[in-house]
């Protein structure tokens, strides 16, 4: 009798930085269907998410996916809720109000691949440093290149699982690679990017590195990684007008506005937004055609495409969350209230 491995994947209540966890259920006779996948539940008194009188917290399948690494295995991703069944204080993806599906993501997930014997970047000397950056980025050959064998594996396994994987690349600094994913919906956005996040951790197991997640592990003449959020709306896919596109850039420029956005892209933020390394200060906002310095990069191929196309928030760090980012944007495209 064919029995499958569902691993039920969630994110605990650590912060500021929310962690994964995930355990594995054994099912008999499994469909291979999300509708199929039940409710589970775990010890949230483990994961900062109840306390150990009342302890037991719910997994809701809200997403799956082939798991391309085990037999008869899937991922699920799930929501946490309360024991009654509404949404656990942790959960963020329910907060999302895009259940029109009318607002699509592109995230570009940058990471710094560590050795774990080291604790550093892949290519950094035991006390020293690489050569500066410059040539790393985009670069081929053993001198410039470090990991490439474990990034290409990931895609491998992230196409495999079905995701809509789009691409990858050396980044700027030496050891620093990014992947992309886009998808039409935010809160599918949000899954795939979890998903991917998932098999490159889980994937690091075998090579002996870890990934890091943090906007500025490496202090100095260094970049730091963010999470770019390309995003559009029906609006910005069909405008045709240079003022839409400003209207909604400057929805993004009121302070409130400014610290809701810096409270829900991620911890640390402030160590990589200093205005230096292709980002603009936390401390300003700021927009322009193909302005990589810029809080929101207007993609060239925006304009000729006569305006019509999508906006780059530049200001999500690596360890941010991708429903959090998404509820954001959302939330100030529609001016609305968000509250992370």
């Amino acid at each position: 009798m064919t029995r499958s491995k569902l691993e039920y994947i969630w994110l605990d209540g650590y912060q500021p930085t929310q962690n994964m966890r995930s355990k594995t259920k054994v099912i008999e006779k499994f469909s291979g269907k999300l509708k199929d996948c039940p409710v589970w539940s775990f010890d949230g008194s483990s994961t900062r998410q109840a306390e150990g009188g009342s302890s037991d917290c719910l997994l809701k399948p809200v997403a799956i996916y082939p798991d391309p690494a085990r037999e008869n295995g899937y991922l699920v991703m799930t929501e946490v809720l309360n024991p009654d069944g509404t949404p656990h204080a942790s959960n963020c993806r329910a907060k999302i109000d895009d259940d029109d599906n009318d607002f699509w993501f592109g995230f570009e997930q940058e990471y710094f691949i560590m050795d774990k014997e080291t604790q550093l970047p892949l290519g950094f000397p035991v006390g020293g440093y690489p050569g500066p950056q410059g040539l790393y980025y985009c670069s081929v050959g053993g001198k410039n290149t470090h990991g490439r064998d474990f990034v290409e594996e990931h895609a491998d396994l992230c196409i495999a699982a079905g995701l809509a994987f789009e691409g990858i690349n050396q980044e700027v600094a030496c050891g620093q690679w990014e992947f992309q994913l886009f998808a039409k919906g935010a809160k599918k956005a949000g899954d795939e990017i979890w998903i991917a996040r998932y098999l490159l951790d889980r994937l690091t197991e075998q090579y002996g590195f870890y990934i890091e997640y943090h906007p500025k592990p490496i202090k100095g003449d260094w970049n730091g990684s963010g999470m770019h959020a390309n995003f559009s709306n029906s609006l910005l896919r069909k405008s045709g007008k240079k003022k839409d596109f400003e209207s909604v850039c400057d929805k993004f420029s009121p302070k409130a506005r400014i610290k809701q956005a810096i409270a829900s892209y991620g911890a640390h933020n402030e160590e990589r937004l200093t205005g230096l390394h292709e980002t603009q200060s936390i401390k300003k906002f700021s927009y322009g055609v193909s302005d990589r310095g810029a809080s929101i990069r207007i993609p060239i191929a925006v304009v000729e495409n006569k305006w019509k196309g999508w906006l780059e928030d530049r200001r999500p760090a690596s360890n941010a969350d991708p429903y959090k980012v998404a509820g954001s944007i959302i939330a100030t495209v529609k001016d609305l209230e968000y509250n992370y």
